[in-house]
């Protein structure tokens, strides 16, 4: 039996990781997470002394910058043994502007192009960022099958979604993620993590501090907030982000908490 307790959490049954991840959506140009990240090789150091600590799970996107986020991910952690997720299906042109995608052709291109940023021959849980109104949920999964059938991604993961999507989505593929906003004091899903904890299937709660996805700073105590997601439900993965070494070992402290 898993315990909320227990430090480590399996994907999809497969991809042991430590339960304390990393978010590389900061580790981008701002405002708005638009560009590259002004420090680069700062960012290569912050990540690798993440890796260094322990950190087993690092979670980025390709709206990330765009790209850019996948990008300095792959060229800090090439070589190492870490588990890396990225989402698809949206896109940023500008700052604030997002394009939402699920369509098979633009989600299996985009797959290949995290593969190279990522530096990855294989993404180890590749999730989709938000569902397309103008794709059902179906095609857009059917699509990720097709990759991971051929070794492309290892896992489907999904982002955005409620229980109705996840069974439809449950319907076609199996489901290794679900990533949504949750937090202590935003808890709306909390049906969806007991959900997806009783079919073992990841919570990867985004906005774990509640801060606003465009801005810097954090509403909650860094730790308390965390240490509280790690205790709410033993699927929970939090993925915190931070551009500071000094933030990112706090976090890593959450635990003691627990």
């Amino acid at each position: 039996m898993t315990h909320a307790t227990n430090t480590t959490y399996r994907i999809g049954g497969d991809l042991e990781v430590n339960r304390l991840g990393f978010g590389g959506m900061r580790l981008t140009g701002q405002p708005g997470n638009f560009g590259p990240f002004e420090d680069w090789q700062g960012g290569l150091e912050l990540l690798r002394a993440a890796a260094d600590s322990g950190v087993t799970f690092f979670d980025s996107a390709r709206s990330y910058g765009p790209l850019t986020a996948d990008q300095i991910i792959g060229e800090a952690l090439e070589g190492r043994e870490v588990t890396i997720a990225t989402k698809g299906g949206v896109d940023k042109p500008a700052p604030g502007k997002i394009t939402v995608d699920g369509s098979r052709d633009t989600l299996l291109r985009e797959i290949d192009e995290a593969l190279v940023n990522l530096r990855r021959d294989r993404i180890d849980l590749f999730q989709l960022h938000r569902i397309d109104p103008d794709t059902p949920i179906e095609v857009s999964v059917a699509a990720l099958a097709e990759a991971q059938a051929d070794g492309r991604i290892g896992h489907i993961g999904l982002s955005n979604v409620s229980r109705e999507d996840l069974d439809r989505a449950l319907t076609v593929a199996p489901i290794a993620s679900v990533q949504n906003r949750f937090n202590m004091s935003e808890t709306n899903d909390a049906d969806l993590v007991d959900y997806t904890a009783e079919k073992d299937i990841a919570f990867i709660p985004y906005g774990p501090l509640g801060a606003n996805p465009m801005q810097q700073g954090a509403k909650l105590a860094p730790r308390e907030a965390l240490a509280w997601l790690l205790r709410r439900s033993p699927n929970i993965i939090v993925i915190p982000g931070t551009t500071s070494k000094a933030h990112m070992l706090e976090n890593l402290t959450a635990w003691d908490l627990v």
